[in-house]
C-alpha cells in the first residue's frame, strides 16, 4: 500500500540519521527524491499489484465479507506479490551482485518468502510490521496471542469479548493457524525454491528472525504480550507540524465553528461507496456548521456542499495539528489512528478491511472515538455519531490522555529502532532473544499432547474403577439345587 511506503521511507531516513548506510528496495516512486539512502525501484509492481487487488475485490465491499473469505484472497495476493519481487530484474541484479549487507529488513505482509534475502546475504533478519502484533508475526517468533482477550486482526472485537466473540475468535484462530502452516507457508516455500534452488528447508528461512519492529504502541491499541525480540516503535514517522499552504491555512483559520477532516486513506476509493450511502454522507456534512476537508480522488465532486473543500491530497499531519480541527473521520488505518492520537484529535471511524475494524474497536473501547460501518450508514446514525464525538467531552479527554502516553517515552521511537538494529548486528543475530516456542509444533505449544494424555489417563482410570466396582457390587449368582 502507498501508506506502507511512507513507513518504509521514514524508517530508511531514520536509520541513515543514526549512521547506517541504507539500501531501500521499494515498489513506489517517491514524490520527493530520496536523500541519504540508495533507492532501488522495482518498477511496474505497484501497478500490477493494484490491478490484482482491483480484480479480486472492492475494498469497500470487503466490510461485509466474512473473515474466512479474506484469507484465501490475501494468500493469493501475497503469493503474486512475493513472486513479482523476486523475479524483478532490479532485484535479480542485487541478488547476483557481490554486495554485502549486515542486516536485511523485510516489511512483513504475507510475503514470508522474501525472508530468503537474509539467508542469501547471510545477514540477521529484521521484520518490520506496519501493524502491531498479528498472527503473521506472532507465528514466526512464538509470541502468545491468547484468544480470550486478543482479537484476531481480521475481526472487529474489543479486548473485552463476550462468550460468542471469544468462541468465534478461537475457531477463526485455529483456521488461520492451519492456513498459515499447511497452505500459505508451503506455497511461499515453493516460490522460494523456484528462485533459490539451493535454499535450505523453508522452516530454516521462515523462523530465522532476529528482531521484529512493530509500528504500534500501547497508547493507540491494546496492550498485549511481546517476546523479547519484539519492539514497539509506533509513531516513529511522526514529525512536528509544518505551515499549511496559504489557501488551506486561510480555510482552517477562518473556520470559527471548527473543521472536520474526512479521509479514507491512500487506497480506499470513496467513489466506490454506493450512491445512496454517499448521498447520505454528503447530505449530513452539508447540514453541519463546521467546515469539511474531504480527501477526494478526482477534481470534481457532484453536488459538492458549500462548506466542503476537496483535494486529492492533504498534508494530514499538519491538518491534525491545527487548533481548529475538531474531528477526524477516518478509515482507521494504523498510521492515521496514530497521528490522530499524537495530535489529540477524536475520531469517527468508517473501517473497511484488514486491521481497520480492529483499530476502530480499540478507539471505541478506549473512549477516544466511535465507529460506524457503511452498511449501517443512515442519516440519523451518522448525525448522532458526529454530534456525540464532537460535543461529548469524554472523547477529547480520553484522546488527550492517550496522546500524553504516546509522547511520554524515554527515547524517540526511531532511536529505539536504530539501537535494536545495531544490537542484532553486533550480537550476530542475537539468538539469545528468541524464545523456544517459535519453532514448536502447534500441539506442543498449546500442550495438546499433554492434555490428551491426562484426559486419556482419567478416562482409563474411571473405566477401570467402574469395571472393578461393577464386579464387586454385582449380586452373587443363584444356583438351582436339585
Amino acid at each position: 500500500m502507498p501508506s506502507h511506503n511512507i513507513l518504509g521511507t521514514a524508517l530508511a531516513k531514520g536509520l541513515v540519521e543514526y549512521g547506517f548506510d541504507v539500501t531501500y528496495v521499494g515498489i513506489f516512486e517517491d514524490t520527493i527524491p530520496s536523500t541519504g539512502y540508495r533507492k532501488i525501484l522495482l518498477t511496474g509492481i505497484a501497478d500490477e499489484y493494484q490491478r490484482i487487488l482491483a480484480g479480486k475485490f472492492n475494498m469497500v465491499d470487503m466490510e461485509q465479507k466474512s473473515p474466512f473469505q479474506h484469507i484465501p484472497l490475501m494468500n493469493e495476493v501475497g503469493n503474486a506479490l512475493t513472486e513479482s519481487v523476486l523475479k524483478h530484474p532490479n532485484m535479480q541484479n542485487i541478488l547476483h551482485s557481490n554486495e554485502h549487507f549486515e542486516a536485511v529488513i523485510i516489511s512483513q505482509g504475507l510475503n514470508d518468502g522474501l525472508k530468503i534475502l537474509a539467508t542469501h546475504f547471510e545477514a540477521p533478519l529484521v521484520i518490520f510490521s506496519s501493524l502491531g502484533p498479528n498472527p503473521w508475526i506472532n507465528n514466526v517468533v512464538g509470541n502468545p496471542e491468547p484468544p480470550s482477550y486478543v482479537p484476531n486482526v481480521y475481526l472487529r472485537y474489543s479486548p473485552e469479548m463476550n462468550f460468542f466473540q471469544r468462541f468465534y475468535n478461537f475457531v477463526f484462530g485455529i483456521y488461520r493457524k492451519y492456513d498459515l502452516d499447511y497452505v500459505f507457508y508451503p506455497q511461499q516455500g515453493r516460490i522460494v525454491k523456484k528462485y533459490f534452488p539451493e535454499a535450505p528447508d523453508f522452516d530454516e528461512v521462515l523462523y530465522n528472525v532476529s528482531l521484529v519492529l512493530l509500528n504500534s504502541h500501547e497508547s493507540v491499541t491494546q496492550s498485549v504480550p511481546l517476546v523479547p525480540n519484539m519492539i514497539n516503535i509506533g509513531g516513529y514517522h511522526l514529525r512536528p507540524p509544518n505551515s499549511l499552504p496559504e489557501g488551506l491555512k486561510e480555510f482552517m483559520d477562518n473556520a470559527t465553528e471548527g473543521v472536520i477532516y474526512f479521509s479514507l486513506g491512500s487506497y480506499v476509493d470513496p467513489s466506490f461507496i454506493p450512491d445512496s450511502t454517499w448521498g447520505t454522507i454528503l447530505g449530513v456534512l452539508s447540514s453541519r456548521k463546521e467546515k469539511v476537508l474531504l480527501k477526494w480522488p478526482y477534481d470534481f465532486l457532484a453536488d459538492q456542499p458549500h462548506n466542503v473543500n476537496i483535494s486529492k491530497w492533504f498534508p494530514q499531519q499538519d491538518i491534525l495539528a491545527h487548533p481548529n480541527l475538531k474531528l477526524f473521520i477516518t478509515h482507521c488505518g494504523l498510521l492515521s489512528l496514530t497521528e490522530a492520537v499524537y495530535h489529540s484529535v477524536p475520531i469517527l471511524a468508517i473501517p473497511a478491511i484488514a486491521d481497520q475494524k480492529l483499530n476502530a474497536a480499540h478507539a471505541e473501547f478506549f473512549g477516544f472515538g466511535r465507529k460506524i460501518f457503511l452498511s449501517e450508514m443512515t442519516e440519523e446514525n451518522f448525525q448522532n455519531a458526529l454530534n456525540d464525538v464532537l460535543h461529548n467531552p469524554k472523547y477529547r479527554d480520553n484522546i488527550k490522555y492517550r496522546s500524553s502516553v504516546l509522547h511520554d517515552r524515554p527515547v524517540t521511537p526511531i532511536q529505539l529502532a536504530a539501537y535494536w538494529v545495531g544490537y542484532v548486528i553486533k550480537h550476530k543475530g542475537a539468538p539469545h532473544l528468541r524464545v523456544a516456542g517459535a519453532r514448536m509444533p502447534f500441539y506442543k505449544y498449546l500442550m495438546l499432547d499433554v492434555i490428551a494424555a491426562i484426559v486419556s489417563a482419567v478416562f482409563i482410570a474411571l473405566f477401570l474403577i467402574r469395571t472393578i466396582f461393577g464386579r464387586i457390587m454385582k449380586p452373587n449368582a443363584k444356583y438351582k439345587v436339585n
